[in-house]
């Protein structure tokens, strides 16, 4: 019987909050299917299981805050049966009966006995509560003795709908708000395009009229807060050096203009992606510092994931994994990174791209900043700062041109590589950006 546990989606995490199932005990489920969605300081992640089978128990209740590595559900393997439905109860037993438990078998975090309190409802209502995130415990039954029907459960959808026309909520955000009874229309939403979120729910909540303190702490807040307590802890444990090298731009931009010429605006590649690639394939030549430092001692990679920083238009910042950056085609990475991208900051993100990079490119290149000295991102062991392509003399044959040059800079973990490794990356990253046809 495999585990699925809450995920470290971060070196800076040591809790999430499990804010909604996406399967029921009983679903069968394949590798890499997304079954469970996380909230963190770092936004709402969807979280994939690594096990194909049967999802046989769920452990831990929507809405509660488990330590990563809390083993939140248990999948049989795919080679044994289907689990069976439970057998049925004799009249007499059913008549001693309490109410069923929660959907799929649903206990609290921590607790040792599955919950034996809760509305009345059939499998079939308990399941279609579920698919629409609705409590069951705010539904008033109009069955035989007060149980709860699918038509209870159309009835406070309806409602619930025409109550909140037209606001963005998300389903988590919206349970929650029913749970406590807040009016959708009262709360101000702090996600993307104004969408309310948990946070916001929570903060309305618990705030009050006297609370301007609370309700002031925003989702921007709390991830600045993480990311500046995990950046803290990198900068004091990880020995840093740092090499810094000026690339000549011409060539790739010659290159990427004479490409462009004839594509479509929606086809055109930019010259981040070139970056991108040309990063990936620098670590190729030097593996040293495609690794991870867990536990001690440094784990090299096969494959090369290069995490995207990505600024969030409401504040804040996070770096997925672009997979497999070093293989495809430039337009494949261009789309694959334009999705990422939109993804990040839409709060869409998968559980495996914040966990899989092996290096970290940052570029504040559109903000005109000349050069970038970043801070590693624990548990990678390198990361790669890019400052804006800008017009500086440079000699060419013996000539002073005017060159459109980029400085890049590379900081390391002086625990895996050294200085002499980190030129060589820089310089394999420079002869590929001279070569953009061969990317």
């Amino acid at each position: 019987m495999a585990e699925f546990v809450m995920p470290s989606l971060g070196a800076d995490m040591t809790a999430g909050t499990l804010a909604k199932w996406r399967v029921v005990a009983g679903d069968r489920v394949s590798q890499g299917d997304i079954i469970a969605e996380v909230e963190t300081d770092k936004g709402l992640i969807e979280v994939e299981v690594f096990e194909s089978g049967w999802v046989e128990k769920l452990l831990v209740e929507e809405g509660a805050k488990v330590p990563v590595g809390t083993p939140l559900a248990e999948i049989a393997p795919e080679s044994g049966a289907e689990p069976a439905a439970a057998p049925a109860s004799s009249p007499a037993s059913v008549a001693a009966a309490v109410p069923p438990a929660e959907p799929g078998g649903l206990i609290s975090a921590g607790a040792s006995n599955p919950r034996l309190d809760g509305p009345m409802a059939s499998p079939a209502v308990r399941r279609r509560a579920h698919e629409l995130d609705l409590p069951l415990e705010g539904v008033r039954g109009t069955g035989e003795h007060g149980r709860i029907t699918l038509e209870d459960l159309g009835d406070v959808t309806r409602s619930a709908e025409s109550s909140a026309d037209r606001i963005r909520i998300s389903p988590y955000a919206r349970r929650l708000a029913i749970e406590h009874g807040l009016d959708l229309r009262q709360l101000r939403g702090t996600g993307p395009a104004g969408a309310i979120q948990a946070s916001d729910v929570l903060g309305a909540n618990l705030s009050g009229p006297s609370s301007s303190e609370a309700a002031a702490e925003t989702p921007a807040k709390r991830m600045q807060r993480a990311i500046a307590a995990a950046m803290t802890r990198a900068n004091d444990e990880i020995p840093h050096y740092y090499v810094e090298q000026s690339i000549d731009m011409g060539r790739a931009l010659d290159w990427l203009r004479e490409t462009n010429a004839a594509r479509s605006v929606s086809e055109r590649l930019v010259s981040g992606v070139l970056v991108l690639r040309a990063v990936a394939k620098a670590l190729r030549k030097q593996a040293a510092l495609n690794a991870t430092w867990q536990a001690g001692e440094v784990v090299p990679s096969a494959e090369v994931h290069v995490g995207l920083a990505v600024s969030l238009r409401g504040g804040g910042l996070v770096a997925p994994a672009l997979q497999n950056t070093d293989e495809g085609s430039l337009e494949d990475l261009m789309t694959r990174m334009t999705d990422l991208v939109s993804r990040a900051r839409a709060g869409g993100l998968r559980s495996s791209e914040m966990t899989s990079a092996t290096i970290t490119l940052t570029s504040l290149g559109e903000r005109g900043v000349e050069s970038v000295t970043p801070i590693i991102f624990p548990p990678q062991v390198g990361i790669v700062g890019c400052g804006a392509i800008l017009e500086r003399p440079w000699v060419v044959d013996g000539q002073v041109i005017p060159r459109p040059i980029m400085r890049v800079t590379l900081g390391g973990d002086h625990r895996v590589s050294n200085g002499h490794e980190g030129a060589r990356f820089l310089s394999a990253l420079d002869r590929l950006l001279q070569e953009p046809e061969t990317l």
